[in-house]
């Protein structure tokens, strides 16, 4: 894995979690806003927002960069819209990431062929 691609996956791993616990804290701010009088959805909505556009352009990067096939892709797609799938998107990135450093090393060292 180059350089590019590590960078590709690091952003987007670290802009996964926090996508995610705005979205919980958009769906907690909604319930209030029927429920009490204060209303933070704009702003939340807000954040959300901005998080999301974010976690999309780092997702599109991430897909280009690491080849990753359609079913890949579409998986971290559809957890960033699940209120709890970017943690979940969080430790898969990390696991590739780390799968990814030991076949380099392997390979380097003239382990296996991969």
């Amino acid at each position: 894995m180059d350089i590019k691609t590590a960078t590709a996956l690091r952003r987007l791993r670290l802009v996964s979690v926090p996508e995610a616990v705005s979205f919980l804290l958009l769906l907690v701010c909604s319930v209030l806003k029927r429920t009490t009088d204060f209303n933070a959805v704009p702003v939340m909505g807000a954040i959300h927002g901005v998080l999301f556009i974010l976690y999309v352009i780092f997702w599109a990067d991430a897909w280009n960069r690491a080849k990753w096939s359609l079913g890949t892709a579409a998986l971290y797609f559809v957890l960033s819209v699940l209120p709890t799938g970017g943690f979940f998107a969080e430790r898969r990135l990390k696991r590739e990431a780390e799968d990814a450093v030991i076949a380099s090393r392997a390979r380097r060292e003239g382990v296996v062929n991969a």
